[in-house]
């Protein structure tokens, strides 16, 4: 038993060793636990009764898991009296001690970064067992204590645990045989079940790479960083563009507006519709004109005419554009709906600002060109 048990602690040493090269590096803090434990203990003794002679126990432990695999702490139980013993105390013995513990799923079958809900851990160790006699006197005696932790990992903190044991007397106090170690005639098997908090975070998987894999982001990044540079000298190029454009813009808005048109003066084919400021609806003093143009298109079935809008230069330049192209719409309209003329006999366009007219005031017209 006892070499089995350096055997599993040698391969627990060197699992923590390989664990550790895929966990990150945990802080003296991490990784502490504090449990409470209680069951029954009864001796092992032959002629002993493995029900009867059982009596209750209460433990407390505190445990540092050096790695996912291997586990150091000290522990402290105490043992209910009975009957069949010479304490004449509450306690009959009591064992302090040291241990180690294995888990051996995180070690055959390595640690698992999201946690497992069962797991199970060898724990072995040794320490001080005191027998409270209070006849004699009472005597100490060097205990070794050996058993299996079935775990259940409720959370991530707190597990609850089934723990049978074997307790040794190692000396030859309180006991008639020559040497008592690992002598049933001086052992007791205890059954547990045991409370635990872990604090912290418990260990983290480090997210490694490999040679190649750090190659391979490396050459991404060099990729990016040239296509940002790329990004860049576009970047430029569509500022350079764009100051090229506003430039342009500015000398546009500060160019002095140009004639579009100018139209001859021609008294047998041409009829004027003038409008009054900022407005493109025909006035009644004005529908004479378009009545005109109306009869004539009538009595010549075969005549056409072109309507061209004209604003003055008063007030916004793209206002006035729209407005000289609604003037225009707005004499076809009549024509259409009022004259019953057909449409695609009626070509209407907006001209822009006109200056036909030293008169400004004249310039809001639409000129009615008949063919």
């Amino acid at each position: 038993m006892k070499k089995l048990f350096l055997i599993a602690i040698a391969a627990a040493g060197m699992m923590t060793a390989q664990a550790q090269q895929a966990l990150e590096a945990p802080s003296f803090g991490d990784n502490w636990s504090i449990g409470i434990e209680g069951g029954g203990i009864t001796p092992l003794y032959d002629g002993s009764s493995f029900i009867k002679d059982m009596r209750g126990g209460f433990g407390l432990n505190v445990r540092k898991q050096i790695s996912p695999v291997f586990g150091l702490g000290v522990e402290g139980t105490a043992y209910v009296n009975t009957s069949y013993g010479e304490s004449k105390t509450v306690i009959d013995n009591s064992y302090v001690g040291a241990f180690g513990t294995v888990n051996l799923f995180n070690l055959f079958g390595g640690y698992n970064c999201d946690g497992r809900v069962f797991d199970m851990e060898i724990q072995a160790g040794a320490g001080w067992l005191h027998y409270y006699v209070n006849g004699d006197g009472d005597y100490n005696a060097f205990g070794t204590k050996a058993g299996l932790n079935f775990n259940f990992n409720l959370t991530k903190n707190f597990t609850l645990s089934l723990k049978p044991a074997v307790l040794w007397n190692m000396s030859d106090a309180g006991v008639s045989q020559t040497s008592a170690a690992y002598n049933k005639e001086a052992a007791a098997f205890q059954i547990f079940v045991g409370a635990t908090y872990k604090f912290g975070q418990g260990f983290k998987c480090a997210d490694l790479k490999n040679q190649a894999e750090i190659d391979a982001l490396n050459a991404q990044i060099n990729a990016l960083r040239g296509e940002l540079d790329a990004c860049v000298a576009a970047n430029a190029a569509a500022l350079a563009s764009a100051a090229a454009l506003q430039a342009e813009l500015d000398a546009c808005l500060n160019r002095a507006p140009q004639v579009i048109e100018k139209v001859t003066d021609n008294l047998q084919s041409v009829r004027y519709v003038f409008y009054k400021i900022g407005s493109s609806k025909i006035t009644p003093d004005q529908q004479p004109n378009v009545e005109m143009i109306a009869s004539y298109m009538k009595n010549h079935k075969d005549a056409k005419v072109v309507i061209k809008g004209y604003a003055s230069k008063d007030g916004n330049l793209d206002f006035n554009i729209k407005l000289a192209a609604a003037r225009a719409e707005s004499v076809k309209t009549m024509l259409v709906k009022k004259y019953g003329i057909s449409a695609d006999r009626i070509s209407a366009e907006g001209c822009g600002i006109g200056d036909m007219f030293t008169e400004n005031d004249w310039n809001r017209v639409a000129i009615c060109t008949l063919d």
